[in-house]
């Protein structure tokens, strides 16, 4: 129900300036995404979540802000820390929950899990558990929007991690040739798994990593969500306007490890909390609408409890759900096209 109305509010909105109700809207959709992850990150110590689990906690203000950016016809493809891309996308938190819990009722049918959830009737493409795999399947997706003259982009997510594989710069330079409406959302949260940024890039401007091909590229910061909105804006209608390819570095930060099973030592609890207290998108958000908007802490209260309402409905839904058949294990393994 939440997720219809998401959808609908900034289908086409450009670059105009969000009003309340609005910014209202983001941060709802960022809160979902917060007590989604909890929810799941619980969920996988109770057994509930088997295979790999990568929480979004503390990027939420990049999906959701460039969501905001595009339309319901426009494509979206991110890589495996892709709960929230699911959820911003208007995907329903009982069938995501469900998917994760192996279920039947979930969008993959129970048989993709974490990292392998699509939505045709979304036009979300995945979820892929292969570094760097979104930005070349997201280039074709491109290729054939302007192959058919379809006035769409796709939002092409992945990682600062990701951006040091080879075939990241074969899609740049396709895309280039060509023109493609592509988004490259690089989502950079300063660690790839476990290594710093600065330890395994030589020069850590990655939007500047298209300029080789022609593709310009700015960062925005990936913890406010209005600035990834102004960013998203602008990138789509770069794209929109025919002028091929774009880069957009979103500087954010992942509170958990890299997945469910990384304790993150490799940096200090202070690091995070300084994070937390300093950069939280959610919370800066808040005090914003407040100091700024006036709008009184009861109703953030309000806002939080039909969150949770949501997510214990999703929860319970998932553990009721039945199993797949295991006929299943035989279906959508071809598709005659």
């Amino acid at each position: 129900m939440a997720t219809a109305k998401r959808k609908s509010k900034t289908a086409a909105k450009g670059a105009a300036t969000p009003g309340l109700d609005e910014v209202l809207t983001y941060y709802r959709e960022m809160l979902l995404i917060r007590r989604f992850e909890e929810k799941a990150g619980q969920m996988y110590g109770m057994g509930l979540i088997g295979g790999f689990c990568h929480l979004y906690i503390g990027q939420e203000a990049v999906v959701v802000g460039m969501q905001n950016a595009i339309g319901p016809d426009d494509k979206v493809i991110t890589s495996y820390r892709d709960h929230g891309h699911m959820l911003a996308r208007g995907m329903e938190p009982k069938g995501v929950m469900a998917e994760l819990t192996g279920r039947g009722s979930g969008y993959s049918k129970g048989k993709g899990g974490s990292m392998h959830m699509f939505s045709v009737e979304k036009n979300f493409f995945g979820g892929h558990g292969i570094v760097g795999a979104p930005v070349p399947i997201g280039t074709g997706i491109a290729f054939a929007l302007r192959y058919r003259d379809e006035p769409l982009v796709c939002l092409t997510y992945f990682g600062e991690g990701a951006a040091n594989q080879g075939q990241v710069y074969e899609s740049f330079n396709m895309a280039s040739l060509w023109r493609l409406p592509v988004v490259y959302v690089i989502e950079n949260n300063q660690y790839a798994m476990g290594t710093k940024i600065d330890r395994a890039k030589a020069g850590t401007e990655i939007y500047r990593r298209g300029e080789a091909f022609g593709i310009p590229g700015f960062a925005a910061d990936g913890m406010d969500v209005l600035a990834v909105k102004a960013a998203g804006d602008r990138a789509v209608a770069h794209c929109r306007a025919g002028e091929g390819p774009i880069l957009v570095e979103m500087k954010t930060y992942r509170y958990r490890g890299h997945s469910m099973s990384d304790p993150a030592k490799y940096r200090s609890r202070d690091e995070v909390q300084r994070v937390r207290q300093q950069r939280d998108p959610i919370d800066h958000l808040r005090r914003r609408l407040i100091e700024n908007e006036g709008v009184p802490e009861a109703r953030f209260k309000e806002i939080d409890r039909e969150i949770k309402a949501i997510i214990a409905e999703a929860a319970e839904f998932a553990q009721n759900s039945p199993e797949p058949d295991p006929a299943e294990l035989y279906t959508d393994v071809l598709v005659d096209a």
